[in-house]
C-alpha cells in the first residue's frame, strides 16, 4: 500500500501536473494540501477518469485537504480540529481531513505556517499542534493503524535544511515549533522519511525565489507519520523531487511511504 502527500499549492494551477504524477505513480492513496478550492469547485471527475475517488474539505482562495484513493471511496472519519483561526470571527480553517482505506486511517493535514512570529499566527500554530498531538494521542490508545501526512510546516533537525542561518529567523524551525514536534514523536510515531534519511539532505520544499530550485536550496516540512501498527509494515518511502523541476510545478515536491499490506 502506497500513501503519498503533495501539497500541491492551487489544484486548479497544478492540475496538468498532478494528473501527470498520480498516472506515472499511481499511490493506493494520495493526500492533498493547499488546494485552495471551494467544495463547489473541487475537480472530482477528472480523477474520477483516473480512477480515483476523493474526500474533500475545500476553502476559498486558501489552505483545503483531499484523499483521493484508487478505486475506491475514502470513508471519512473526521474533518476539523475544532479549532477556529487566528482572526477574529474567521471559524475554523480547512486542514484537516482523516479517512479510513483497506484498514488504514489516514490523517491528511496541512499544520499552520506561523509567520509572521511572534503574533496571534505563531501562537495558533502551537495551539494548532498541541489540538493535533491530543488527536494522535487518541489514535495511538485506540491502537488503530494510522498513517499521519501532510505538510507540517515543521524543520525538525538542522541536516533538515540547506541553510541553518537562512532559516533561523523562520517560524518553521523555531524551538517551539520542534518541540511541539518532537512531543508528537516521543508519542510512539516514526518519522519514515526522518528514520530512512538519518544524515539528512532530504528536501520536500524549495522556493520560487532566489533560484531556490536551481541552487537545491531547499528543506523537509512535508513528513510522513507511523503509528506502531504501520511502522511496523514500513517498506520504502521517498520524495519524488523530479516533479518540482517540472513546468508550472508546486514549491513542494511529492512524498510517499509504501507499507506492506
Amino acid at each position: 500500500m502506497k500513501i503519498a502527500s503533495f501539497n500541491i499549492n492551487g489544484i486548479k494551477a497544478r492540475l496538468p501536473r498532478l494528473k501527470e504524477w498520480l498516472a506515472e505513480t499511481r499511490p493506493t492513496v494520495a493526500c492533498l494540501q493547499e488546494i485552495k478550492s471551494q467544495d463547489e469547485n473541487f475537480p472530482a471527475s477528472e480523477f474520477e477518469e483516473l480512477g480515483y475517488k476523493a474526500i474533500w474539505h475545500g476553502q476559498k482562495s486558501f489552505n483545503g485537504v483531499a484523499i483521493l484513493v484508487d478505486g475506491q471511496e475514502p470513508v471519512e472519519v473526521k474533518r476539523g480540529l475544532g479549532i477556529d483561526g487566528p482572526k477574529e470571527g474567521e471559524g475554523e480553517q480547512a486542514r484537516y481531513l482523516e479517512a479510513d482505506v483497506n484498514g488504514v486511517r489516514v490523517v491528511n493535514l496541512y499544520l499552520p505556517n506561523g509567520n509572521p512570529r511572534p503574533g496571534p499566527k505563531f501562537d495558533y500554530k502551537l495551539a494548532w499542534m498541541e489540538l493535533l498531538r491530543a488527536r494522535m494521542r487518541e489514535l495511538l490508545e485506540q491502537e488503530i493503524p494510522t498513517v499521519v501526512v501532510g505538510d507540517f510546516n515543521v524543520i525538525p533537525r538542522d541536516n533538515d535544511v540547506w541553510s541553518v542561518q537562512a532559516m533561523a529567523s523562520d517560524a518553521l524551525m523555531q524551538p517551539e515549533s520542534r518541540e511541539a514536534y518532537s512531543r508528537i514523536l516521543n508519542d510512539g510515531w516514526t518519522d519514515a522519511l526522518g528514520t530512512l534519511n538519518p544524515r539528512g539532505g532530504v528536501w520536500t520544499y524549495w522556493d520560487y525565489q532566489a533560484g531556490a530550485w536551481q541552487r537545491d536550496h531547499g528543506f523537509r516540512i512535508d513528513h510522513l507519520l507511523l503509528s506502531p501498527q504501520t511502522a511496523d509494515r514500513l517498506v520504502a518511502a521517498g520524495v519524488d523531487k523530479d516533479h518540482r523541476g517540472r513546468e508550472k510545478a508546486s514549491d513542494h515536491a511529492p512524498i510517499w511511504v509504501e507499507i506492506r499490506d
